[in-house]
């Protein structure tokens, strides 16, 4: 591990400015109310600062000032209400009750929203029993709206001043997983390698990148100076981020039958040779991320164009050995690898390019698409949305009860006086933080929550007992603030850890000698919290995995047939517009995401909810392979006129009738012989004689020692065309035939006749 790039990546990022953001945001008035010795009475200013930031999710400008005004109007109708109504305890229940459901169920609005909801439970948790308050309502709300305006403030000069900071971190932040992503696949190529283990973290960097490219997609094309302005800086950010996307099918393009090129290659060394310039250029993707993400210029690393004529060199020396009619299908194979491999070096060449464009040019430079269409719709705020969920079939109603009975559970836990809890709202806090709607997300950040805490108070108590320098406590504290925020959302453990920290070191200096106390309760809340967490989630109407599976299967099988279609019409018609395949293309990309991080999650349910786990891998890994085959079949510059050998016609019925006989099965539809007779079709091809033509010239000849790495036989390319056609069927009927086995009501669905 490159530790330097990763120091830089992290101080580069979203996650570090943002934290950076919300610490100042909270700690510069923390320090002038101390100054004026109002700290420990204005304590819910900075409280307020810091629950109103961590609600600021990425995305456009207006969503995410209008998230933050209606982040602060439940806030302070939560403080209001929680404040008037603590006294009265059997209300409490009540009030549990209906602020559980209700800021659960507006997540059906999106994360957005969700985020604002659970922040607003959090707000409940302080104020439900008045730990944090002196009972004076009127001045504890303004107060806390005061604290929540300061953020709003603060994001509103920050967005002014940097308008296109975010975006370009969130861009870069693509390049960095790319790289990331194509960092695995160069391991495929070393020795001996653990396919079985590669192919899982290839899956899981899929999910990583589709979650940040629709994240990304919503903030650069719904942000108006990026997709209006006429700028130097928003041209080529959407330039770079819709080259992102393009790189990301390229990358899938790479997905190659590693092990019969392992059998074939393996002993040779030029293998790890490929996969030493496959790191480089990762790393190349990786600095031009962090460039974006700190709106640098970008240079080369290193001269791509030399180190790939030395890869071309050790490859033609290869052949000129090895070549003979037996082993020239793996060289073509190998051939197709390099030609892949250099399209990837031109792309990652041609970034680098548009860096030192100047300004005309950049002006110049346009997408020609209807960037509205890329953005996944939302759910519209109203009230119509909310009541259909209202039913046990929906996972957000469920979820609702779910943590409104936890939090009933944990307040009463709190009332028993023989358990002597000091700090009853982090048993609450705890229970909002770790119960999700998903029984492995929650048993996850459970453990990871506990582990996070326990180090992070032991760490916190050391610091304590042997630091007595405020301003060296006081450092501490700022430091871990800003760890905290930075990791909150991709390293929970760390974020807990560092939270723990500024948690004990804020308390001591609010209420100093107290160290002892806070740890004591701090572990015991936490362990509490955890247990009656994981028992809500596993007992109560808990969403298993693979009752989902189904869906998100037909949605990939339906995605897979549009795009295979799309890519086969564009390329037997050059009239045809790109729009339409680009579309189709993140649609089968997104569903193939959702169905891997659906089968990621069923892995940490429990043991007996692991139904037909081999069968769903086996159909995860298809899906994976039919979008990786496709996307390389798009690569093609040229056009079926230029392949008359290939019957493309009978090929696209051929295919089309597998993946929808998948389709169908999978959605128990009745189907005839006729689409079954179609999936059997023989294309004509005439590229089996022309390999035997090429075989036998070999035998009788000798090898004529070319060297030039832009040139590529016309047999090759016939041969790789045919061999994808002929891969993506043989996976498409490996689905379906896994599909089949999925459940015998399945099958029962199949006529022929």
């Amino acid at each position: 591990m490159n530790y330097a790039t990763e120091l830089r990546k992290f101080a580069t990022s979203q996650y570090i400015f943002s934290a950076v953001r919300i610490t100042l945001a909270i700690v510069v008035p923390s320090i002038i109310l101390a100054y004026f010795g109002l700290l420990k009475e204005y304590f819910l200013f900075p409280l307020a600062t810091s629950f109103v930031g961590l609600t600021d999710q990425p995305g456009p400008f207006i969503r995410r000032r209008n998230a933050l005004i209606f982040a602060i109007i439940c806030f302070f109708s939560v403080s209001v209400i929680a404040t008037l109504l603590k006294d009265f305890p059997p209300i409490i229940y009540l009030e549990i009750i209906f602020f559980g459901m209700f800021f659960s169920m507006i997540g059906v609005y999106g994360q957005r929203l969700a985020a604002v909801g659970s922040l607003s439970l959090v707000v409940l948790a302080i104020f439900i029993d008045g730990h944090l308050s002196d009972g004076n309502v009127v001045k504890n709300s303004l107060i806390f709206v005061a604290g929540s305006a300061c953020y709003l403030l603060v994001f509103l000069v920050v967005s002014k001043i940097q308008p296109y900071k975010l975006a370009g971190q969130m861009i870069g932040e693509n390049y960095l997983e790319l790289g990331d992503y194509l960092k695995i696949k160069s391991k495929f190529y070393l020795p001996d390698p653990d396919f079985d283990a590669l192919y899982l973290q290839v899956i899981s960097q899929q999910v990583k990148i589709k979650n940040l490219q629709e994240e990304t997609r919503e903030t650069v094309f719904k942000t108006r100076k990026i997709v209006n302005e006429s700028t130097t800086t928003s041209r080529l950010l959407m330039l770079m981020f819709l080259n992102s996307i393009d790189l990301h099918e390229k990358l899938m393009t790479s997905e190659s039958d590693y092990r019969k090129i392992q059998e074939s290659f393996g002993d040779t060394g030029f293998l790890k040779s490929v996969s030493e310039y496959l790191s480089n250029l990762a790393e190349e993707l990786s600095n031009i991320g962090i460039a974006l993400q700190s709106g640098t210029k970008a240079k080369s690393l290193r001269n791509l164009d030399d180190e790939l004529d030395a890869v071309f060199d050790e490859y033609f020396d290869l052949r000129n050995k090895k070549l003979n009619p037996e082993t020239l299908e793996d060289f073509m194979i190998l051939r197709i690898i390099l030609v892949r491999i250099t399209d990837i070096t031109d792309e990652i060449n041609t970034m680098y390019k548009v860096f030192m464009q100047d300004q005309k040019l950049a002006k110049s430079l346009s997408t020609g698409l209807d960037l509205q269409k890329f953005v996944t719709a939302d759910e519209k705020m109203n009230f119509k949305v909310l009541r259909n969920n209202i039913s046990l079939k929906s996972g957000h109603f469920r979820h609702s009860i779910r943590i409104t009975l936890a939090l009933l559970i944990g307040y009463l836990i709190s009332k028993l006086d023989f358990l002597g809890i000091g700090h009853s709202y982090w048993i609450l806090i705890t229970i909002v933080a770790i119960l999700k709607p998903a029984y492995s997300t929650t048993k996850h950040r459970n453990l990871l929550r506990l582990y996070g805490t326990a180090i992070g108070a032991v760490l916190a108590y050391g610091i304590l007992l042997t630091v007595t320098s405020n301003t060296v406590l006081f450092t501490l504290l700022l430091l871990s603030m800003i760890m905290c925020f930075s990791f909150l959302k991709a390293k929970y453990f760390w974020a807990v850890l560092f939270m723990t920290i500024y948690i004990f070191l804020t308390f001591n200096f609010l209420n100093p000698g107290n160290v002892n106390n806070i740890f004591r309760d701090r572990i015991f809340d936490t362990a509490l919290a955890g247990v009656v967490a994981f028992a809500v989630s596993y007992f109560v109407l808990p969403v298993w995995e693979h009752t989902q599976n189904l869906d998100f299967m037909k949605k990939s099988a339906k995605s897979n047939l549009k795009y295979f279609k799309a890519a086969m019409d564009f390329f037997k018609d050059e009239s045809i517009g790109i729009q339409d395949y680009k579309l189709k293309r993140k649609d089968a990309i997104i569903d193939l995401a959702n169905l891997s991080d659906n089968f990621q999650r069923m892995i940490s349910d429990p043991k007996n909810q692991q139904k037909k786990m081999e069968h769903v891998h086996q159909f995860v890994n298809t899906a994976h392979l039919i979008t990786a085959y496709i996307a390389s079949f798009s690569q093609y510059s040229k056009t079926a006129k230029d392949y008359p050998e290939i019957d493309f016609d009978s090929w696209t019925r051929k295919i089309s009738a597998e993946l929808l006989r998948t389709s169908l099965i999978l959605e128990q539809k009745k189907f005839n012989r006729a689409i079954v007779e179609e999936s059997n079709l023989k294309p004509e091809d005439s590229v089996g004689k022309l390999l035997e033509k090429r075989k036998k010239e070999i035998s009788e000849s000798e090898i004529i020692n070319r060297r030039d790495p832009n040139r590529i036989t016309r047999l090759t390319e016939l041969k790789n065309l045919s061999e994808i056609l002929e891969l993506i069927y043989d996976v498409a009927k490996e689905q379906r035939k896994g599909a089949e086995k999925l459940d015998p009501e399945l099958q029962s669905t199949i006529v022929r006749q």
